[in-house]
């Protein structure tokens, strides 16, 4: 059993995927941590290259690692690019949890997606859930590759005793995210479309679905704040959630994102789109137990992302 508190303080911590917009919130609160942070720019290592993340790890040995590196993107993106996301998943995990092992960190934090739980489990959706239930179709590829690092990192601790850690954010939304038209996360998609509309004077914002799915929303710097949380304080190997423990309709969630971009048009909805799970809420009592809850409120939460958004904007680069 590894001994808690785990001290971060002083210690190499790398931040696997830390432009990304989970890495970037890590990185920003890692500062508060004093510790020697460690990146890796796409350009210098390639994660889904084995023999380039060997060699990095063996020459900088990080002390602890945040799994955070992977190919994200919404529900279009994830039907879309199906061999990218199983490819790319598959290879960053299980090349960075192996070279973790092989090069001795004492601590990985490998954080997976609410979306691999089965399509139809129990709400709200506990930890013992997954695998219990077919895949929502539309992102399965994504999923079965997150399903296989959580199974790594299990399967690393129980045979070597490595002290990895897996934990489930719920949606995330914030500084950092990707704002592509087609690719995006619903969040990022929905302050574009409202900005756009406002900005050009459109008297109606079409959202894709039906508006009926129920969905969680988390502020990634809360995630952040949530990992460091669990990464001195937890060791096992049952996952964690992390999120908020309130959901809200995709339709109510839109009108929220309008109010604070400022729209004030028609809001319909395509349901020639895909809807995606019916609902998708987190049961984060184990979460809770441990000492944490979220602090930032939604409405908060969405006026600091689009004012992120305003400051950031540019052609999306790849996620």
């Amino acid at each position: 059993m590894a001994s808690l508190p785990f001290e971060l303080r002083g210690k190499t911590v790398y931040v696997a995927g830390h432009r990304g917009m989970v890495g970037s919130a890590l990185v920003r609160r890692l500062a508060a941590e004093h510790v020697e942070l460690l990146t890796t720019p796409r350009n210098e290592v390639d994660l889904r290259d084995q023999a380039a993340v060997n060699a990095w790890f063996a020459t900088r040995r990080p002390q602890a690692v945040f799994l955070a590196a992977a190919k994200v993107g919404g529900i279009v993106a994830n039907n879309t690019l199906r061999a990218e996301f199983l490819y790319d998943n598959l290879a960053i995990a299980s090349n960075v949890i192996h070279a973790a092992h092989v090069h001795g960190a004492e601590k990985l934090m490998f954080l997976g997606s609410s979306c691999i739980y089965p399509k139809l489990a129990p709400q709200p959706l506990r930890e013992d859930s997954m695998l219990t239930g077919p895949l929502e179709p539309t992102n399965e590829p994504y999923a079965i590759a997150k399903i296989a690092g959580f199974k790594m990192v299990e399967a690393y601790r129980s045979q070597y005793g490595a002290d990895f850690i897996n934990v489930m954010p719920t949606n995330l939304y914030g500084r950092g995210d990707n704002y592509h038209p087609e690719y995006s996360h619903v969040v990022a998609a929905l302050i574009r479309r409202f900005h756009e509309a406002k900005v050009a004077g459109a008297k109606e914002v079409a959202v894709w679905g039906t508006g009926t799915p129920r969905r969680e929303f988390l502020y990634v710097d809360d995630l952040a704040d949530a990992c460091i949380h669990l990464m001195k304080n937890y060791s096992d190997s049952e996952l964690v959630n992390i999120g908020t423990g309130e959901d809200i309709t995709i339709a109510e969630f839109a009108r929220v994102v309008a109010a604070t971009v400022g729209y004030t048009g028609e809001i319909g909805f395509d349901a020639s789109r895909p809807d995606g799970t019916p609902r998708k809420l987190l049961d984060v009592s184990r979460l809770a137990k441990l000492g944490w809850r979220a602090s930032t409120k939604l409405e908060d939460g969405i006026r600091l992302a689009y004012q992120a958004y305003l400051s950031e904007i540019r052609e999306p680069a790849e996620c």
